[in-house]
């Protein structure tokens, strides 16, 4: 199915069940979340490409995820924070800039990764994500409740939180399950320790 949403491209990736706290003060983007608020046009969260100048058309990334926001309030100087939640992955068919340089896209939704029984063999990633937000309680704020026996969030936990290039991250999150991630995102964090 086919559908337009404005983006939100950052540097920063969610994917469906993850969160983000954002704070929002350029004028394009206040009106975007305005737009999301009043039910006017849903958005997604890109990622940019660091590797390109900011005129080039491979800039933003195909690869996105509609997003909600969750929450929001009014920080210091005048700044909006808010809290969004990813929903649907989605790929980017054509990109457009509106008069304010708000980015809008038409995309298409692609399939979720299904919730799947996290086996032992991905149990030290589950126990190292548990420590990481531990460590980070801003982090673990966001997620109250974590699913660490779902092989699905597990990896799309760990997409968003890994230095990793952007195009990898893509790739990683455009694999057909969650295991297929998680077994590169193990390799890549053993050849990378």
């Amino acid at each position: 199915m086919s559908k337009q949403l404005a983006l939100f491209p950052l540097s920063s990736f969610i994917l469906p069940g993850g969160k983000m706290r954002l704070r929002v003060f350029e004028k394009r983007y206040v009106r975007l979340v305005k737009d999301a608020s009043l039910g006017k046009r849903s958005f997604a969260m890109a990622l940019l490409n660091p590797f390109v100048t900011r005129q080039h058309r491979d800039r933003i990334l195909p690869l996105a995820t509609e997003a909600v926001i969750d929450d929001f309030e009014q920080l210091p100087e005048g700044l909006l924070g808010i809290t969004v939640r990813g929903v649907t992955r989605v790929e980017i068919t054509n990109r457009w800039q509106e008069d304010d340089g708000l980015n809008v896209a038409q995309v298409t939704e692609l399939r979720s990764w299904p919730a799947i029984r996290l086996s032992e063999r991905y149990s030290d990633l589950a126990s190292s994500l548990l420590q990481l937000l531990a460590a980070y309680p801003q982090l673990q704020q966001l997620y109250p409740q974590p699913e660490l026996d779902n092989a699905s969030w597990l990896a799309s936990r760990w997409l968003e939180l890994m230095p990793m290039q952007p195009g990898l991250k893509q790739k990683l999150s455009a694999e057909h399950d969650p295991l297929t991630c998680l077994e590169s995102l193990q390799n890549w964090l053993e050849h990378n320790a």
